[in-house]
């Protein structure tokens, strides 16, 4: 019996201890910087405009991709959001998933949760979170003219692919004995570390 009970009390220190480590590697990422890195792959209605300035930068048969876009009322514009996540902690920090919501120019374009879980290394590792976004451009602009939602979709970023127009705000997920904890408010991720809010 008193064997019986060192050993329940060995199981449950360890169960503990891994459990604090656990709970430290979640709780690690509340103290962590992000940052919108980069604009990858931007394409509209199938037509890469990564480079793209203006309308008028088409050829004639992106043009024709375009304007059949917009006729047909769906004009999708796609791109992959870069976000690169610092860690300053001693130790590893896990966020389990967050909610995002995505502003163009300030103005609200989609929202959605990023279901993947993220390791972000000790000591200012970081951790690159891809965030592919996917928005139909006349559903959200549906008052303006062919021109100006088909330029709106262009120069999302500068010649750097830094997400000039681009807002970004998450509310991280984090675990707590398989009980969900989510931060209680947004962050505002700017294009540099330092500008969380």
């Amino acid at each position: 019996m008193k064997y019986r009970n060192i050993l329940a009390i060995l199981v449950l220190s360890v169960i503990a201890a891994s459990a604090c480590k656990t709970l430290m590697s979640y709780t690690n990422i509340l103290k962590c910087d992000f940052r919108m890195k980069s604009v990858d792959n931007t394409q509209l209605a199938g037509v890469n405009i990564q480079s793209i300035k203006s309308f008028s930068d088409l050829n004639f048969v992106q043009a024709g991709k375009l304007t059949t876009a917009y006729l047909s009322g769906n004009v999708p514009l796609t791109f992959q959001l870069n976000i690169e996540g610092r860690n300053p902690n001693p130790a590893e920090a896990t966020m389990a998933r967050f909610d995002w919501i995505l502003l163009i120019d300030d103005k609200q374009m989609v929202t959605g949760t990023n279901q993947q879980e993220y390791h972000l290394p000790a000591n200012d590792g970081t951790q690159l979170i891809p965030l592919s976004i996917s928005i139909n451009l006349l559903e959200v602009l549906n008052d303006e003219t062919k021109n100006s939602l088909l330029n709106f979709g262009f120069n999302l970023a500068d010649a750097g692919n830094k997400p000039t127009r681009v807002g970004l705000k998450i509310k991280p997920t984090i675990y707590l004995n398989s009980i969900p904890i989510t931060y209680p408010g947004y962050l505002d991720i700017g294009t540099e570390f330092g500008s969380n809010q």
